[in-house]
């Protein structure tokens, strides 16, 4: 499938320090992709380069096969910008805030209306579009951003925290509308809640340092990187003895515990049989197992250096 936006050893620096570090990938046509990773791993900036409020130190982006730099007043009507900051301007409505963008793109009055109607429709901003933005919540702020951000209809959508600040029915609506814009625009996104990006993407982008260290969806990372359960048994009496003798079984990875309870993990259910056979003679107060998640594969012990 043809890619929207396209990078090629793409490396930003902030004074002498290395924030993102020769990223090449590309970003398919109408797909829907998370980036994740923890604080300061580079996400924002990415999403900034991605929509051209910042440039490369090297390398290059293409939009749509145009080169950023070279054609930046071209590219830049290709994508649709929603930063993490509120950036309204607070002396104007949220609708004269929409407006400045739509006559920024030459957007015929006629098509402003419609659009407008259309998506502050599909996020319940209908009853806030006259009030000035500072009189605002937070959420209702992020929803007007969103307009602002697709009212000139662009191919890519570059949103950083989609949901920030909204309650549970601004959510359930923002999400709608992404997934109803999925595949017709390509949508690039950061969150900070894990149960948004599993719910929600063809791909996932996982970040650290600088660097993409996994890419792809939830499942196949899971598959090729995490294939692991965890298990956690309570004993009555966890001895010495016992804990030396499980934590030797070859089948179980990374094993811990605190007090009377076994941490471990395994890449089958079966692990847990090997644990009961080796403490034949304890008697077990509980177990739990788990397939691991998201959570999980952004947890530095995974996604740093994976499972001893």
């Amino acid at each position: 499938m043809e890619a929207s936006i396209t990078l090629k050893k793409v490396g930003k620096l902030i004074g002498d320090k290395t924030i993102l570090a020769g990223l090449s990938f590309g970003i398919e046509r109408g797909s829907l992709v998370a980036v994740v990773g923890l604080n300061d791993s580079g996400k924002s900036i990415l999403l900034k380069l991605l929509s051209g409020y910042e440039n490369p130190n090297y390398g290059q982006v293409f939009v749509q096969g145009l080169d950023m730099e070279k054609r930046r007043n071209e590219t830049r009507k290709l994508i649709g910008y929603v930063s993490y900051e509120n950036d309204l301007d607070p002396w104007l409505t949220l609708k004269q805030n929409i407006s400045f963008n739509a006559n920024l793109y030459s957007v015929e009055n006629r098509i402003f209306k419609e659009r407008l109607k259309k998506y502050s429709s599909a996020l319940n901003l209908d009853p806030f579009l006259n009030e000035y933005a500072f009189r605002v919540s937070g959420g209702v702020q992020k929803k007007a951003m969103l307009v602002r951000g697709l009212i000139h209809d662009p191919d890519i959508l570059v949103v950083d925290e989609p949901t920030g600040y909204m309650d549970a029915e601004s959510i359930r609506l923002t999400w709608d509308l992404i997934k109803e814009l999925k595949g017709e625009k390509s949508i690039i996104y950061v969150s900070n809640s894990l149960t948004e990006i599993e719910q929600a993407h063809d791909r996932i982008l996982v970040f650290h340092e600088g660097r993409i260290i996994m890419d792809g969806h939830l499942d196949k990372l899971l598959e090729s990187t995490l294939d692991y359960h965890q298990f956690q048994i309570e004993f009555d009496n966890l001895t010495d003895d016992l804990y030396k003798t499980l934590k030797n079984i070859p089948t179980i990875v990374s094993p811990n515990r605190l007090d009377n309870t076994f941490h471990f993990y395994g890449r089958t259910r079966t692990v847990y049989f090997d644990a009961i056979r080796a403490a034949t003679d304890q008697m077990m107060i509980d177990l739990e197992v788990k397939k691991l998640g998201l959570r999980d594969l952004l947890g530095s012990e995974f996604a740093g250096r994976g499972l001893d």
